[in-house]
């Protein structure tokens, strides 16, 4: 028997790039996880796939990626990664390049960890049987203690990214590539949504539990995979379905296989889904999220009520929420809050005076709508707390004589672990003081939290509250797999 260290796969790399790009965000939103974004058997395919990650700029603005392959001539993988946005990274010549009707892509937010090229995906590798290319939206919570394990068995790692288990795992199977693919999928434990593509197949995988969205269209004879359906309306193909906790498509010259790596486990859905990271006009499960996130506000007009004189919305994902809860109540909506949308990844903060300057850049309130009102305003999330006291600090310092806040969300009190970019629990403001706590906190004159049942009942995937279909463990610490607390939350992407 041999005892020979066998290196199973290399990183192809060689890309130029500038490392540092700045990730300081005067604001503590949560921020959006990653992006993917497949085609199988579409001429174009990446053309496709930059409009289709184009419409997914807003879950990761770091970095994006695209790698194609020729059903003719699949013996060499095209492919270009870069830093910045989509725009930025393709121009009409570097698609020019991309020759093929398979491909798979990504944008990028890495919740931690080095923000560099290395870590860009598609993460690409040649290995016995060829290429391989891995794209993928979540985070594989048991991703440490694999890489230990395969570390000691002689594998060299190239990334800090979690998704490079699955490729050292698929490498160093004696199986061939779908059973290997398949004991992979089944070894990891987490929130993910995955395309692995090789000179010729395609995979498509969702974790056990549905935690990440994941979407299939047809487009002609082909498909197309995406994070989320408003993609497909920009390129212009036909919603098929959700693809289904633990299942694995296998897509080939044979056509397309539905198989299962693992059984199913509790449906859970990332809430945060719904109530923040997708677009309106995508749809998840069946459920438009604009229309969900009305339903939210109407819901939160219902439990906590209260007379004022104009709702408004953080833009921009509360806005469909406050548009309901004015329909709800009669009092008038209307656009206290704008948002600059040319401050965002490059904005640069040369001095600290220009630093606190800086939410007024990003975001300001209408005066001659807010003086002399009494507002509520609507936002979807708590995390800190330092946002909201600057969003009703800004509404106060408009000339607003009260200040009502409504979230469409419970208390966000603990970590997520499936790839959306967390604080520690310490960090967290509802993990540690009661809503009156948070409410002078943020200087407010009410405040009040969609409550668990409203936004089970809103969303309307599940049939009650112990079946939701959600995942609410940032709300109410029930987690759908087993999680360390003092594991790294870092994002697969």
């Amino acid at each position: 028997m041999s005892h020979e260290v066998k290196q199973p796969l290399t990183l192809w790399t060689g890309d130029h790039y500038n490392e540092g790009i700045g990730r300081d965000d005067i604001f503590d939103k949560l921020r959006e996880e990653c992006g993917v974004f497949g085609v199988f058997g579409c001429a174009n395919a990446s053309s496709l796939s930059y409009y289709g990650l184009h419409a997914l700029q807003h879950r990761g603005e770091e970095s994006s990626g695209i790698c194609t392959v020729e059903s003719d001539n699949p013996r060499n993988f095209n492919y270009h990664r870069g830093m910045g946005l989509v725009k930025e990274v393709f121009t009409q010549d570097v698609l020019s390049t991309l020759t093929g009707d398979r491909s798979i892509g990504h944008v990028r937010y890495s919740t931690s960890g080095e923000s560099r090229l290395a870590n860009a995906q598609p993460l690409i590798f040649k290995y016995r049987d060829g290429d391989l290319a891995i794209a993928t939206n979540g985070n594989i919570v048991n991703a440490p203690e694999i890489r230990q394990e395969l570390e000691r068995k002689g594998s060299i790692f190239q990334t800090s990214s979690d998704t490079e288990v699955i490729a050292h795992l698929i490498a160093r199977s004696e199986k061939d590539f779908v059973e290997a693919a398949r004991d992979a999928l089944a070894r990891i434990v987490g929130g993910f949504a995955f395309l692995i593509m090789t000179n010729d197949k395609l995979i498509v995988a969702s974790d056990t539990n549905g935690l990440r969205p994941l979407a299939m269209a047809k487009l002609g004879d082909g498909y197309v995979f995406s994070s989320e359906t408003c993609a497909f309306e920009v390129i212009g193909a036909e919603f098929v379905r959700d693809i289904m906790p633990g299942e694995m498509l296998i897509l080939d010259r044979e056509g397309m296989r539905e198989e299962r790596f693992a059984n199913s486990g509790r449906p859970a859905v990332c809430a945060m889904e719904y109530i923040y990271f997708a677009r309106p006009d995508s749809d998840i499960h069946g459920a438009n999220l604009h229309m969900t996130r009305k339903r939210m506000g109407q819901r939160l007009a219902l439990e906590s009520f209260v007379d004022a004189d104009i709702v408004t919305g953080v833009p921009d994902s509360s806005i469909s929420a406050a548009i309901g809860y004015a329909e709800q109540t009669g009092i008038p909506y209307e656009l206290g809050l704008i948002k600059n949308k040319y401050t965002g990844r490059t904005f640069i903060q040369p001095s600290q005076e220009l630093r606190e300057k800086g939410v007024k850049m990003k975001l300001s309130a209408v005066r001659k709508i807010v003086e002399g009102k009494r507002v509520v305003m609507i936002d979807d999330s708590i995390v800190r707390g330092t946002t909201s006291l600057r969003i009703v600090n800004l509404l106060r310092e408009a000339g607003a004589t009260e200040v009502h806040v409504r979230i469409t969300s419970p208390p966000f009190a603990n970590p997520c672990y499936y790839g959306i970019d967390t604080p520690d629990r310490k960090e967290l403001i509802a993990s540690s003081k009661t809503v009156e706590e948070i409410r002078r906190a943020i200087n407010a004159d009410s405040l009040y939290f969609l409550s668990d049942e409203g936004l089970v009942d809103t969303v309307g995937i599940g049939s009650n509250m112990e079946d939701s279909g959600l995942c609410m463990a940032c709300f109410n610490n029930h987690y759908p797999t087993p999680v360390n607390e003092e594991s790294d939350k870092s994002c697969s992407c």
